[in-house]
């Protein structure tokens, strides 16, 4: 069964009482607190803000002698809650009990008002008995406050791979708090094993700067003298002003190139039912690795998968996955037909955050190649909206997906269109190419696609050898043409980049968006920070010598990072972006700003050795003891999307993921 527990609101965003009760520094306390209540002993609850649910799904609540649920607010007054019928607290004195549980935090006020309604000698157990440590709380005055549970996990490993060479896990990020005037951030990490057992945790102040955050797994291996391991990192960002999502970029890398991968942030709300997860070629194996985010287990055969839109191919998990626990499902012992280009749905029941998957592809005579990236949620809430069919006179193409096309010459870019919401049961959609002054090239009509199909498109021969030697960037959208059907704008596709020369492979996947028109429609174009309309860009990217190989500008094999921007826009914009390329030390000053244009429409591929001078990139990576820095990309007169990564010298490997703002 699902969890029954409230992550997340489309209107407020992510609701903390989840990771209040979750956050590992509670949880103990929480148990504590259970233990103490006892199975015998008759309680009472006080649910005044429905919270009982959620925490009796975390820690079986409904396990004690609960004699009676009561609420405050009468519209809660006759509901099912805990198996008992709601009653107003006003009723308390209708039922016998010794310990009034007060399911809230910041309770003073709420035990003063009922002060006349438990008789003296009763006990009244809260919440506020298993609040994680004050000097955590970046906003006091207010315990579930979003800012006060900013937290987020990482899958984070340090072992050696099949082919017994090292595989290691870089975080990257930077103090973007500081630009909204916090100027005391300090992150707090737990170290989780695959068993989910906690083997390191420490505190890491930030400076008063837009510092750059790098965690190494390999320091933290040396720090804390740990074995191989396998687990989370729970990231807790503490005293923090602005903006409470953690996001970070995830590097995959070792002494083999061909492990080098990325991807980012695991978004920090567990949901329902996730999708876009690739079936396996027949030379791959694909591996989901779930990670449990709370500190209850998940039963067997709770988490089940399916290939998508044949629910009849669903198979269960028969394993137990420990409290904050770290499995690696392989897709084929449990769908042993799914085979590219399959997708499978994942039912997760709430239990995890947006999951990563491995997929290792091996090669004759050759070491396997890896490659890393992540599912996305499917949404459960939306319904077709005919309104979007209907705006095309006014936001033109409307919503839109956009994605680099790697020069021909050298590169497979693959789109596969991925269904993500249970009501797109036909997904009516085109594919326009474009090269980088934004001059279409190319175009593909997909028709209406049927849930239980999945339609891969290489787009090579669109192009018509017009992107043989240069980048440019494609476009999935709606076609309006067909029926209304599952056009609900969250249009979503998988996107995989193939070396025709090494084989080495990488992917990505994201979701359409409206971009750069003034009107508005559900929020859209959605905004770095602020209210829609979205029409400026800040976008974090991450930038590193070569994660453990020789800095390029050294002898040997090393690798640097590129980056590519597309000024996507669903009407006419500006004709072109006044884009700055800002490159940032460790500790968050400025060294050096390049000015670009991109067209509208159009789009521009970088390597930061082209963008920053040999003597700019060395104030940047930094010396042996100081952090390496980052590049802000900024523009005030639109909004740009964008994909990172890095490439060899050799350009025997490389990795690919799509930027993030703040």
């Amino acid at each position: 069964m699902a969890l029954n527990i409230n992550t997340f609101s489309n209107i407020t965003g992510g609701l903390p009482f989840f990771k209040a009760i979750g956050h590992p520094d509670a949880s103990n306390k929480i148990k504590t607190i259970m233990s103490e209540l006892g199975k015998d002993c008759p309680i009472a609850v006080y649910d005044p803000h429905g919270h009982a649910t959620t925490f009796s799904e975390i820690y079986e609540l409904s396990l004690l002698n609960i004699v009676g649920v009561f609420v405050q607010d009468i519209k809660d007054i006759d509901k099912k809650t805990l198996g008992k019928t709601t009653k107003p607290i006003t009723e308390l004195h209708s039922v016998e009990y010794d310990v009034l549980f007060i399911v809230a935090f910041d309770t003073k006020k709420l035990k003063k008002d009922i002060f006349n309604l438990v008789p003296q000698g009763k006990k009244i157990v809260t919440l506020d008995e298993a609040r994680i440590k004050n000097e955590y709380l970046s906003h006091k005055s207010k315990y579930l406050d979003p800012l006060n549970f900013a937290t987020n996990l990482a899958w984070f490993r340090d072992e050696k791979d099949e082919n017994n060479k090292a595989l290691h896990t870089r975080l990257t990020t930077a103090n973007y708090w500081n630009r909204y005037g916090a100027n005391d951030v300090t992150l707090s990490f737990i170290l989780f094993d695959q068993s989910g057992s906690i083997i390191a945790n420490w505190e890491q102040p930030l400076p008063a700067s837009p510092s750059s955050i790098i965690v190494d797994s390999t320091d933290v291996r040396n720090r804390f003298n740990l074995d191989d391991f396998n687990g989370q990192l729970f990231i807790h960002a503490i005293g923090i002003k602005g903006h409470d999502n953690l996001k970070y970029a995830l590097d995959i890398y070792g002494t083999s190139p061909e492990n080098l991968s990325c991807t980012h942030d695991a978004n920090s709300w567990p949901a329902d039912i996730y999708a876009g997860l690739p079936a396996p070629n027949n030379d791959e194996n694909v591996i989901l690795w779930i990670q449990n985010s709370h500190p209850c287990k998940i039963p067997r055969k709770t988490i089940s998968i399916n290939i998508m839109g044949r629910n009849s191919s669903k198979a269960f998990l028969d394993e137990e996955i420990p409290p904050y626990a770290t499995y690696p499902l392989d897709t084929s012992k449990l769908l042993n037909d799914a085979e590219w280009p399959d997708q499978i749905e994942i039912n997760a029941g709430k239990y995890f955050v947006r999951p990563r998957y491995e997929i290792t592809k091996q090669r004759k005579g050759l070491t396997s190649q890896r490659r890393v990236a992540h599912v996305n949620i499917q949404r459960t809430d939306l319904i077709p909206n005919p309104l979007i069919s209907k705006i095309s006179n006014l936001m033109g193409k409307g919503f839109l997906l956009p994605a680099p096309v790697l020069p021909t010459d050298r590169y497979n870019s693959v789109i596969l269109p991925t269904p993500m919401s249970t009501s797109q049961n036909k997904l009516p959609i085109k594919l326009y190419i474009y090269d980088q002054t934004g001059t279409e090239i190319g175009n593909h009509k997909f028709g209406e696609i049927k849930r239980s199909e999945s339609v891969f498109l290489d787009v090579g021969p669109i192009t018509k050898d017009s992107l043989k030697s240069q980048a440019g960037h494609m476009e999935l959208v709606y076609d309006h043409e067909f029926s209304t059907e599952a056009v609900d704008g969250w249009l979503h596709a998988l996107f995989r980049y193939e070396d025709k020369l090494t084989g080495h492979i990488a992917e990505s996947s994201f979701g359409s968006h409206i971009f750069n028109t003034l009107l508005t429609l559900n929020g859209e174009p959605q905004s770095y920070s602020g209210t829609a309309p979205g029409l400026s860009t800040r976008l974090f990217l991450r930038i590193a010598p070569s994660m453990g190989l020789p800095e390029i500008d050294t002898e040997g094999d090393g690798a640097e990072t590129f980056c590519h921007l597309i000024y996507p826009s669903s009407a006419p914009w500006n004709p072109f972006s006044e884009t700055e390329i800002i490159l940032i030390s460790g500790d968050g000053k400025e060294i050096s700003t390049k000015k670009i244009k991109i067209n509208c429409g159009g789009s521009n591929y970088w390597l930061l050795s082209e963008m920053f001078s040999k003597n700019e990139r060395r104030k940047a990576f930094g010396s042996d003891d100081s952090t390496p820095g980052y590049v802000v990309i900024k523009d005030s007169t639109c909004r740009l999307f964008g994909y990172h990564g890095l490439i060899t010298v050799d350009k025997s490997a490389f990795s690919l993921d799509h930027l993030f703002g703040f």
